[in-house]
Order: C-alpha cells, then structure tokens, then sequence
C-alpha cells in the first residue's frame, strides 16, 4: 500500500471517530430530557390515578348516602352543594362503563316499539338519556337540573298531574329509604292501563344474600294497583320488572308490606 493511501485512510479514520464522538455527545445532550419528560408522564400519570381514586370514593359516600336516606333528605342534600350531584353522576358513569349491557338502554329499545305518542316520566333521569333517544314527550325527574329539560323534585312529590303520563320508568333509582312513596306517585301520574317499567341491580332482589325477595316484591307492586306483566332477569347485572296499572283502585285495600330493597353500595378500596 502505497502512503498516500495510507494518509486517506488515516484521514477518514479520524473523521469516523470525530462523527461517534459528535454523535456520543449528542446522546449525552438528548438523553437528560428524554429522562425529564419519563419523569413527567409518569408524574402526570400518577396525578390522574390519584384524582381517579379520590372521585371514586366521593362517588361511593354520596352513593352510600343516597340508598340510607330519605328522598326528602337527598334532596336537601344536593341542594345545599349541588356540585355533589355532578360528582356522583361522574362516578355513577364510570361504574356503568364496565357494565356490559346497560339498562337504560333495553328500556330505550323497548320505548321505540311503542306508541310514539306515548307520554313518558323518567323518575330519576339522570343525563336525561331516554329523553335525548326517543320521540316521545318526556318528563325528566330528578333531583338536581343542571338541563333545562329537567325537573328538579322529590321523587314522592312531583309536579306532574295524575293520569297524565303513559310510561313510568325507574332505571337504578329506587335508591331512597322510603322508596316506596315513589311508586305511589308513579301510580298517581300514570293513566289506567300505563306502563310502569322497574329496573335495578340483581343483588338488591337476591335473598340469599340479604335482597328482597322479586316475588314480595311484586306483590307488593300488585297491591298498589298494577299488574305483573313480567320480570326479564335474563341480564347478570339487572333485572327489569314490567307492570300495567289497573283500571280500578281497590278502595278497601289493606296496608301494604313493602320489602327493604338491600342497598346497593360498593366496596372502598
């Protein structure tokens, strides 16, 4: 080999080293910042794990709070702060997010079958969902309107005149002590031959483990003036009760005993 050769070659030996060595330094120069934004997300991550956990457990002590109270009482309750109804109904959405198949829209399904012109109360609407997925007249109850379209009222008391709706619907919301008042009142503003439509989550009706029994329960419903028309507990998460109001209200009926709805409450973690 020839010593010119050997200087080009010694020459680009010295330009491959110099470039490692620029780029060994821009790695030097990156890699702090690339450590610094790891950092950052995985602080930021832990921020919303966080903010998640402490949501949760404001979801679980109004939740709590709303199945051992009075709906008189839950409705003082979310007066004083309303705020607190925001943040249940973040948590009620969260909880209904890993449900497979949700209630609210069985019953949806169910409306658009039916009569269009069908007046329909939603007792304890919600986000107002049937209201926003059907043609029909709805009344959306509840107790806290952050929507014009809601009625804010106790569920036992509404404004609503008697024999005026078609369809009454609890989706998950006899959550109240006395919740049988509302069902009083379903059957004050429902017309003779209306549709009462009941759906709750299948622990509440399972006596084995401290639920009502769904026969009481029922008959209980039977003896306020409706008649069975089926129960569907074909879905694991719930079950959907289906009552018709009769023509004539037995004027000699006897006191009523209502079975205590077992409290649906979530484990704190």
């Amino acid at each position: 080999m020839t010593n010119k050769k050997r200087k080009r070659h010694s020459k680009n030996d010295a330009s491959n080293n110099n470039q490692k060595s620029t780029s060994n330094k821009e790695q030097k120069i990156t890699s702090p910042s690339t450590t610094k934004s790891t950092k950052s997300n995985g602080s930021s991550s832990f921020l919303e794990k966080m903010r998640a956990r402490l949501s949760g457990g404001h979801f679980r002590m109004i939740n709590e709070k709303l199945y051992t109270c009075t709906g008189k009482e839950a409705l003082n309750y979310f007066r004083e702060d309303s705020y607190l109804f925001n943040l249940y109904h973040e948590g009620y959405k969260t909880q209904m997010s890993n449900w497979p198949e949700k209630p609210v829209n069985v019953i949806i399904k169910w409306l658009k079958k039916q009569n269009p012109s069908f007046v329909v109360a939603d007792f304890g609407c919600g986000e107002a969902l049937i209201s926003k997925s059907v043609k029909n007249t709805v009344f959306s109850l509840d107790l806290v309107s952050n929507n014009p379209d809601v009625i804010a009222c106790d569920m036992a008391n509404t404004p609503l005149d008697s024999s005026s709706a078609d369809v009454a619907v609890f989706c998950l919301s006899l959550m109240g002590t006395n919740y049988q008042t509302y069902l009083e009142e379903a059957y004050r503003v429902l017309k003779p031959g209306g549709w009462l439509l009941i759906a709750e989550v299948k622990s509440r009706f399972d006596p084995n483990n401290g639920g009502a029994d769904p026969e009481k329960f029922s008959k209980a419903i039977s003896e306020l003036g409706f008649s069975s028309v089926k129960s569907d507990v074909s879905n694991k998460m719930f079950i959907l009760f289906y009552f018709t109001k009769k023509g004539k209200q037995n004027s000699k009926r006897k006191e009523i005993e209502w079975p205590s709805l077992k409290p649906c409450l979530y484990k704190r973690r």
